[in-house]
């Protein structure tokens, strides 16, 4: 028998002792009562400096933890906790959490841009988890807001969704994707929907910061921030090939729905790919058989024999027009060498078909419809994003991002009056150039700062086009918006100071230099000027604290202000804003800003009930609103050949919000629990004569109530959305013009009803693979209209989807 050289056998000790290290250095986290491998699970270290997250696989790679003495393990619906690296060694790196109804310590991202607790947020700031986006199925990025209970949700059109959030909607509140800001120069005051260019099956994590933060994102966070972070590429941890990802079908009756969606992420030990593909069809949207006769479609207009003709609606519940089609893509690479280093390029894709904009189908003039065609063209962003992370001690800072980006925004809108052969089409594209360095830096145990730069640019593209239908023949027709640059350069610098274990401030501090460049074309419209040019500052800043005297108490207070520069829409737009008036440029325009107070409380008592309760005020100065105006001394000019009043965007209001946000959670025996959110607001705003008029933003009271029940394979809801009633002496002054999308009172006046929705959701996983999901909404079938929206929500709806992972 050959003897093995002692060498071999020292050798390959070493090896099964190094190897088996490796392999140890892999940690596993699993759901306690299930013993499902738990994804999207963060794991935080000060000392050393790590931050991981689990795949879908409930693993991570926590080498970069090794010595820690406090390894933080959160995850949203779970008890986190808090072990060392040695304890996390002797459990054989495999961890099980115990499943919570209460997360007041749940991992924010867009407080500051870097990972921390909510505890140590003095902002309101809520994560929209990944359980209950699975569980409710949303159709849009907008329906996945809605379904936090705390963001109110207008829509013109099914193709649409307007955020409504403490008071404010539109230009002021600020979207970010993946760290990047959405807003562009032609964000309006009107609502927007731009929102649903996002894909609610590529989201990893949604967040809501509610109320000011132009510290961190500057000009247009007033009311809040929404915080979208698409899946992020992951890496294999041992030296096999990792391939994990999920498919998704859905079908839904209210509209006729059919919706397909895959993705794959293919990662090795330095990179990883992840590959995302939707694809949506939503026919008319039919409403409900109870409610309001005014929210019928008794006809439609329909061109036929090159005429524009009326015809009888089939089935007056069928919205017609406000069907769509939309795709979305998404690939993302990332590259990481090194435990300090984290490279990552994304790319993003998203085009929807034409679609109608239902309210302006709704009104008529002379007893016809007002228009043959009102729709817009599709609608279409890409983005090119590259952001490169270090985690490294410096003299300057421990923690550093990059972020680079160059989005490509086009929207159309396409215009014509009833049986006239012209159609007028607006097409706008605007190149959005952004680029973000933020820091952290530890100064010691109580004191990090949070700092960085930003440069923002937006080139602004605005073409008109007058077609002959009947001919064909095209001509040059007047634009929307000036050509047009606008540029923001900011620096901020913001502190958290721990004053003791159950004490915390942080304060900020925001400088922005802004300016504005248009070139007006005074061919169509006579305009006393041909260019513009605005520069601006802004400084800003917030001083928050919270208390948190027991594990399961959390007291919070802000004060904070922000700005709202003014845009290209504010500046050079010209539109019909409503029957009978048209708004035209004013380049005299200057910052608008917001003063806001909030408190908050959050208690948990016993393990088995949480209430949570904000209060806020805030107060607009100096606000952009619009206003009648004169055009070279006429206060009425003729546009679309209708004789209109003049009007502007003008900094003449004042106008305040205030109001409540509250939320209880309660855990009930065998696998039941409930949970309730209610919001409350209330906006004035300053007219010409110096009287107040409703906020047009301020949604009325409204939230959702739900019972669910759990088990490790069944997941049911039965929840009630509803919201308040707003009468037509509490309309805004500017809504009570638009007749056609409100329901009319006993006087005759437009009025907003409440209005109520009970819903059912169920989700069963079939194996560890595959699951079924189902669902009822409006089960009493309630003909409905969110406030201030054009188009109704959808009547008895039901939904059937089926998702398998791998």
């Amino acid at each position: 028998m050959k003897k093995v050289p002692l060498i071999k056998i020292i050798s390959l000790w070493a090896f099964l002792v190094f190897t088996q290290t490796i392999i140890a250095q892999v940690i596993t986290i699993t759901d306690e009562d299930s013993e499902q491998p738990l994804d999207l699970v963060t794991l935080m270290s000060k000392d050393p400096k790590a931050f991981a997250t689990t795949n879908a696989e409930g693993q991570a790679d926590i080498t970069s933890f090794q010595g820690s003495e406090e390894i933080e393990l959160r995850t949203l619906g779970y008890t986190p906790l808090y072990l060392s690296y040695s304890e996390l060694q002797s459990a054989g790196f495999k961890v099980e959490m115990t499943p919570s109804n209460f997360s007041i310590e749940q991992v924010v991202v867009s407080a500051t841009r870097w990972n921390q607790s909510a505890s140590k947020v003095p902002s309101k700031v809520i994560s929209i988890s990944s359980n209950s986006v699975a569980l409710q199925n949303p159709q849009t990025a907008a329906d996945l807001l809605s379904i936090s209970g705390k963001v109110f949700m207008q829509k013109s059109q099914q193709g649409g969704g307007s955020p409504m959030i403490r008071g404010f909607a539109t230009n002021r509140l600020l979207y970010t994707v993946d760290g990047v800001r959405m807003n562009t120069a032609i964000f309006r005051g009107g609502n927007l929907q731009n929102v649903i260019s996002l894909d609610p099956f590529a989201m990893e994590r949604t967040e809501v910061l509610f109320g000011p933060d132009a510290v961190i994102y500057g000009s247009d966070a007033i009311g809040g921030v929404m915080s979208f972070q698409t899946l992020v590429p992951e890496f294999s941890v041992d030296k096999k090939t990792y391939i994990s990802g999920k498919g998704v079908t859905r079908y839904a009756t209210a509209n006729n729905e059919k919706t397909a969606h895959f993705d794959v992420n293919v990662g090795w030990n330095k990179w990883a790919f992840v590959s995302s593909i939707s694809s949506n069809d939503y026919g008319d949207l039919k409403q409900g058989s109870y409610g309001p006769n005014e929210f019928l479609r008794p006809f439609y207009v329909k061109r036929q024999d090159s005429m524009d003709v009326v015809v009888t609606n089939e089935d007056p519940k069928v919205q017609v027009p406000s069907g769509y089609t939309q795709i979305n893509m998404m690939q993302k690479v990332r590259f990481k060498p090194n435990n300090q280093w984290d490279f990552q390029y994304g790319f993003h894709y998203s085009e929807t078909s034409e679609y109608s904009r239902y309210d302006r189908q709704l009104r008529t003039r002379n007893g016809l419809p007002r228009y043959g065609e009102w729709k817009y063209g599709p609608q279409i962003w890409m983005m090119n994003n590259l952001s490169i992370a270090q985690n490294k001690e410096t003299t300057l800072y421990d923690q550093m991002a990059l972020r680079l980006a160059i989005q490509n925004f086009k929207e159309s809108r396409i215009s014509r009056n009833f049986n006239e052969e012209l159609r007028e089409t607006r097409l706008e594209r605007v190149y959005a150039y952004s680029g973000n360095l933020d820091f952290t830096k530890k100064l010691s145990d109580k004191h990090t700062l949070f700092y960085g730069l930003e440069v923002v640019y937006n080139d602004v593209r605005s073409s008109g086009t007058n077609t002959n239908i009947d001919t064909g023949v095209s001509t040059i027709g007047p634009a929307r918006y000036p050509y047009s640059n606008w540029a923001s350069y900011a620096a901020y610098l913001s502190d958290q100071f721990e004053l003791s274990d159950e004490f915390l401030l942080q304060g900020g501090i925001r400088y922005n230099y802004l300016k504005l460049d248009a070139e007006f074309d005074t061919t169509f419209y006579p305009f006393p000027f041909e260019t513009a040019e605005i520069q601006n500052d802004a400084l800003t800043g917030n001083l928050g604290m919270v208390y948190r005297p027991s594990s399961d108490w959390v007291i919070s207070a802000n004060l904070a202000s922000a700005f709202r520069a003014p845009n290209v829409d504010d500046v050079g737009k010209v539109f019909d804003s409503e029957p009978g008036a048209v708004v035209v440029p004013n380049p005299d325009l200057e910052p608008e800003y917001a003063y806001n107070a909030d408190i908050g409380v959050a208690k948990v008592f016993n393990s088995a009930l949480k209430v949570d309760v904000s209060a806020y005020y805030t107060l607009l100065k100096n606000a952009l609103v619009r206003r009648d105006y004169k055009l070279n001394g006429q206060d009425s000019i003729v546009y679309d050949g209708e004789l209109s009043q003049v009007q502007a965007i003008q900094n003449a209001a004042e106008a305040k919000v205030y109001g409540i946000q509250a939320g209880i959670e309660v855990k009930l025996p065998a696998g039941f629990s409930f949970s309730s959110d209610f919001n409350y607001q209330k906006g004035e705003e300053e007219l010409d004569d110096g009287t107040t008029s409703p906020s047009r933003h301020a949604a009325p009271w409204f939230g959702v109530s739900r019972l669910m029940f759990k088990t490790q394979k069944l997941h049911m809801m039965l929840y009630v959305d509803y919201s308040g009633e707003v009468r037509f002496e509490d309309l805004a002054e500017e809504e009570k013009g638009k007749t056609e999308i409100y329901a009319i009172n006993d006087d005759g006046d437009p009025y907003a009803p409440g209005w109520y929705t009970l819903n059912f959701k169920a989700n069963y996983r079939v194996t560890d693979k595959i699951s079924v999901n189902g669902g009822l909404e409006n089960i009493t079938d309630r003909r409905y209209r969110p406030y201030s929206s054009g188009i109704s929500g959808a009547g008895r709806n039901l939904i059937l989807s089926l998702r398998f992972q791998f």
